[in-house]
């Protein structure tokens, strides 16, 4: 599966005319003001892909603070953002690719197959020498067709089976895994079985992923070399698919819990454990 792509080959590929549609992905948890970001700087071209209304459906309890998009949905948003069948898309962030992954992945999820993330994202293009360009970019619009279930995908039931035949990964912050704090979900702690992973052990000081040894080595001491089926959540299912990535970029197949956190513990008959 394809992951990553650094900036210079990305630099490389676009002063050579290769056609590429950029997205540019910036969201974050309690900031609503990616689009400003987005308009006060991109990289060249780039079009903004909503988190929140194009990457994702109306949040409940029943489905959780980001479900899936319908597949409508998401293939408007992707025809608005220049998509055509065969493009190569690239995805990017501010933050370490933490909301980019959720582009990548939903698209694949959707059939596209070359899907890729920008490693290290928009601080890696500008720490290169890349330009950026301000304002509104509006792309031809693209005629691309998407279908559902490409990836597979898990339910709550499927989560807590795999939890306990499997590997289950939890991508938060190890305090919310713990039971600690939970600033957003109607209760604390963890699915049972689940092993805390989080996302931000994937990347090195630059925002950049780890390379594929040493994220082999963080899987494997997690009880993920391969050898049983692997999984990943987080609270929306959001930062999960970052988590998805870094198993890809070490060679493990894993499967994503869409619903996560906020699905599980807004049903109380669900049980919810904490600790270490």
């Amino acid at each position: 599966m394809s992951v990553l792509i650094d900036t210079d080959s990305l630099g490389r590929r676009l002063a050579a005319g290769e056609r590429i549609v950029l997205l540019d992905v910036r969201w974050k948890l309690g900031d609503p003001h990616g689009y400003d970001h987005y308009l006060a700087g991109h990289l060249p071209g780039a079009a903004y892909a909503d988190l929140e209304t194009e990457l994702a459906g109306p949040p409940s309890p029943a489905a959780g603070r980001h479900p899936l998009p319908s597949v409508s949905v998401l293939q408007s948003a992707a025809r608005r953002w220049g998509v055509r069948a065969g493009d190569t898309v690239v995805a990017y962030d501010d933050l370490g690719g933490m909301s980019a992954a959720r582009a990548w992945w939903l698209l694949r999820w959707a059939g596209l197959a070359d899907v890729w993330l920008l490693d290290g994202g928009l601080a890696a293009w500008t720490a290169a020498g890349g330009a950026l360009e301000t304002g509104l970019v509006t792309p031809p619009a693209g005629d691309v067709v998407l279908r559902a279930g490409a990836l597979p995908t898990l339910t709550a039931s499927s989560a807590a089976a795999l939890a306990a035949s499997g590997v289950l990964l939890d991508a938060r912050a190890s305090e919310r895994f713990r039971g600690e704090t939970e600033p957003v979900d109607p209760r604390a702690g963890h699915i049972p079985g689940a092993v805390s992973a989080p996302t931000t052990d994937n990347l090195d000081a630059t925002g950049r992923f780890l390379p594929a040894s040493q994220l082999r080595a963080r899987f494997a001491a997690l009880g993920a070399d391969g050898s049983r089926p692997v999984g990943t959540y987080c609270g929306s299912g959001v930062t999960a698919a970052h988590e998805l990535a870094a198993l890809a970029v070490a060679g493990i197949d894993a499967t994503l819990y869409p619903g996560s956190w906020s699905q599980w513990s807004a049903d109380p008959d669900r049980p919810a454990a904490t600790g270490p």
